[in-house]
C-alpha cells in the first residue's frame, strides 16, 4: 500500500461545531424577537439577516473569532435604525459575549468514529495532517481537548482563511506529492473546492448539521480522485483502494 499525505478538516469533519453555533443563533433571534416585539420581527427573518452580515464578516475576516460576534451587533443595529427603537450599550455588550460564548462551549463533541477512522488511517501507515480554519488558540485548544495531536502532532495547519491560496502554498512549502495527497472535509466551499483547484485528492463528507456558508456548486473538473462519502468510517477502505492501485 502506498503511503499516502492526509489532511483533514477539523470542525464538522471530526468534531461537531454548526450545532454550537446554532444554539447560540436560536438565543441570539430569540433575544432580538423579544427586544423588538411590538414590531413584530421574526426569528427566521432574524437570523436571515444575521447571517447577511457575518457573511460579509467571513469573506473580510475569514474564521476570525470576532466576526461572529460582530455580526450580532450589526444585525441588533440594523433592526434599531429600521424600527426607531432605541439601541443601547448594555444591550450591545450582551450581545457581544452571546456570541463569544460558542468559543467557551465546556464540553465538545467527535463525530461517529473519530478515533476509529484516525487510528485505522495511522495503521495503514498514512501520514495524517490538520488543516483548520479559524482563530490559532481556539483550534488548537480542541485538538488539545479532544486529544487530536495524538493523531496529528505538530503537523497542524491554523489559518483564518481557507481558499485555494493558502491551500497551495502549503502543498508548495512541504512539497506534498499531489497525486498522494488527500483533503477530507464536509465544506464544499472551503475543502473541496480548493483541493480540485489545487490538483490534489479530495472527499466530501456531509456535516450531520451544515452551514449555509458552505453549500456552493462544484464548477472545478477534477484533476485526481473526488470522492463523496457518507461518513468517516468510509475514509480508511476508499484510500486503501486508491492507495493499492
Amino acid at each position: 500500500m502506498m503511503k499516502q499525505t492526509i489532511l483533514f478538516d477539523l470542525d464538522d469533519t471530526l468534531i461537531h461545531c454548526n450545532k454550537y453555533f446554532d444554539a447560540v443563533l436560536d438565543q441570539f433571534a430569540d433575544l432580538i424577537a423579544t427586544w423588538f416585539n411590538s414590531y413584530q420581527v421574526g426569528t427566521a427573518e432574524i437570523k436571515d439577516k444575521q447571517y447577511e452580515f457575518d457573511l460579509v464578516g467571513v469573506q473580510k475576516l475569514g474564521f476570525a473569532v470576532g466576526h461572529f460576534p460582530q455580526s450580532f451587533v450589526e444585525t441588533y443595529e440594523h433592526y434599531s435604525a429600521l424600527t426607531g427603537r432605541e439601541p443601547s450599550a448594555e444591550e450591545r455588550e450582551q450581545l457581544i459575549k452571546l456570541g463569544r460564548s460558542v468559543y467557551e462551549f465546556p464540553t465538545l463533541e467527535p463525530y461517529p468514529d473519530m478515533t476509529e477512522t484516525l487510528g485505522s488511517l495511522r495503521e495503514q501507515g498514512h501520514e495524517l495532517f490538520l488543516y483548520t480554519g479559524g482563530d490559532l488558540d481556539v483550534q488548537a485548544s480542541k485538538v488539545k481537548r479532544m486529544g487530536l495531536d495524538a493523531y496529528f502532532g505538530d503537523r497542524l495547519f491554523i489559518s483564518p482563511h481557507k481558499t485555494t491560496d493558502v491551500l497551495e502554498s502549503i502543498l508548495s512549502r512541504h512539497s506534498f506529492n499531489r497525486d498522494k495527497t488527500w483533503m477530507i472535509g464536509n465544506s464544499i466551499r472551503t475543502d473541496v473546492i480548493p483541493a480540485l483547484e489545487t490538483g490534489i485528492n479530495a472527499i466530501h463528507i456531509p456535516a450531520i448539521m451544515e452551514w449555509q456558508y458552505n453549500v456552493v456548486n462544484i464548477e472545478v473538473q477534477p484533476k485526481k480522485a473526488f470522492l463523496q462519502l457518507q461518513k468517516l468510517l468510509d475514509v480508511p477502505p476508499a484510500i486503501s483502494r486508491y492507495s493499492l492501485a
